[in-house]
């Protein structure tokens, strides 16, 4: 396996947080337009019911909205979650800056050539 750098790691953590973000954005925009459909379909369900078509094909226009309002709850709590999990996402990039960056930035600053040194001896007392 290769070596993760710290770098690396803020990186990736970065880019999957915003990732999740703007997939959960775009997934709830869906959502909403699929609920705004169900409203609709309901509505239309009510015309068709005033007008006096059969009540075979007002019950399943009836049953479309109801369909499409489950698919817009479930997307909702799909982007819920996401939310979730971008957060979870942003938690292990602070967690990472917070273990790692003391480390990043004195190896950064090191006056002295400390890339061969063996990772072993930082874990010695």
């Amino acid at each position: 396996m290769a070596d993760l750098t710290y770098i690396q790691l803020q990186r990736t953590v970065t880019g999957l947080a915003k990732d999740v973000m703007q997939h959960a954005g775009a997934v709830l925009r869906e959502a909403q337009a699929v609920d705004m459909q169900a409203t609709d379909t309901a509505r239309d369900a009510e015309v068709i019911a005033s007008l006096g078509v059969d009540s075979a094909t007002i019950a399943e226009t009836y049953e479309l909205a109801k369909i499409a309002a489950g698919v817009s709850e479930a997307a909702i709590a799909y982007a819920s979650a996401s939310d979730t999990t971008s957060k979870a996402a942003r938690a292990a990039g602070n967690q990472a800056t917070a273990s790692h960056a003391g480390i990043h930035a004195a190896y950064s600053r090191a006056s002295v050539d400390i890339s061969r040194m063996k990772p072993e001896w930082l874990t010695k007392e």
